[in-house]
């Protein structure tokens, strides 16, 4: 049934979205995620905690998190399995993990801001991005959202796609729950290097595989949009991606890098502290708004690719 559901939530959520109305009037699941991970953060996170302490307390923050979104989901998804028509409640409920459309709008539009100024585009690009985006020019802004394109293709599409065909829709709550508890405290400073450190390993492993696949799929995609190279997006995540200080964020980025003839990563600034990431694929460096609409087309078309497979999938498993 999980992969029966795939392929219509890709079709649904590429096409409608979360909508915005449903947004304001009862939040999205996301923001519910990082709501009660505020609100553990508040309760355990302490000054003068010891570094175990803190990841103690960090694992508990995560287990909680996890235990109430499984707790949640098995049990909507047990009611949903005993009604009629209950999978198409189903399939409804697992748009919101995927990030199609939205991915789509909010890099776009980082290219249409471009277009009128670069202080336009620093803004744009802000909302999708960690870096200081007052430390970046029009090349820097632009590389930023192709960035960020690739890097979640893979985390906000492919990998919510994935843990959904296996464990339904507890899967693909359980990864964005992962998922967004590393991008609140999985990180590498001062408050959340321990507190954060189980999220931050958690999501790395959720991501081995998605992420791998996504550079296999960049790969087919780039057979069918004009001007890139599939032998180069191959050959750019095989030399690449293991040289970026993340296990998983080097595949998309280096495979969108090759595929496209662009140089991407680099060294960036995050909240005034300069951080050295090697350089993805072997190109174009001076990118703009062009380019990230070149980027843009090859991200819908790995979609494309992504919904073929996974109709495939679902035909084989109906005719099994």
């Amino acid at each position: 049934m999980h992969a029966l559901i795939a392929p219509l939530a890709l079709i649904l959520e590429r096409w409608q979205g979360y909508p915005p109305r449903l947004l304001d009037q009862i939040g999205h699941p996301v923001i519910w995620m990082g709501n009660l991970l505020t609100w553990l953060e508040q309760r355990l996170w302490k000054v003068g905690q010891s570094a175990e302490q803190r990841r103690t307390r960090g694992i508990v923050a995560l287990v909680a998190l996890l235990g109430a979104t499984l707790v949640v989901t098995v049990m909507v998804q047990q009611v949903l399995r005993g009604i009629p028509l209950g999978w198409v409640l189903e399939i409804l409920l697992a748009t919101p993990f995927l990030a199609q459309k939205e991915l789509g709008r909010a890099v776009q539009a980082v290219a249409d801001a471009l277009l009128t100024s670069l202080e336009a585009g620093r803004e744009a690009v802000s909302h999708i991005v960690g870096r200081d985006p007052q430390q970046l020019d029009s090349a820097g802004v632009s590389r930023a959202a192709i960035e960020t394109l690739a890097e979640s293709t893979s985390d906000g599409v492919v990998a919510p796609w994935f843990w959904l065909i296996l464990l339904g829709l507890p899967g693909i709550a359980l990864y964005k729950a992962i998922n967004t508890a590393d991008s609140m405290i999985g990180h590498h400073n001062a408050r959340y290097a321990d507190y954060g450190w189980a999220a931050a390993r958690l999501d790395d492993l959720v991501n081995l595989v998605p992420a791998r696949l996504t550079a296999v799929l960049v790969t087919i995609a780039s057979f069918f949009v004009s001007g890139a190279s599939p032998s180069k997006a191959w050959q750019a995540a095989k030399r690449d991606a293991m040289q970026h200080r993340s296990p998983n964020s080097g595949w998309p980025e280096a495979s969108f890098a090759g595929a496209l003839g662009f140089s991407l990563g680099g060294p960036r600034s995050y909240d005034g502290e300069m951080v050295d990431l090697p350089i993805m694929g072997q190109g174009e460096t001076r990118l703009g708004p062009y380019h990230i609409t070149r980027a843009l087309t090859l991200y819908r078309v790995t979609l494309n690719v992504l919904l073929v497979v996974s109709s495939v999938l679902a035909l084989l498993i109906l005719a099994a």
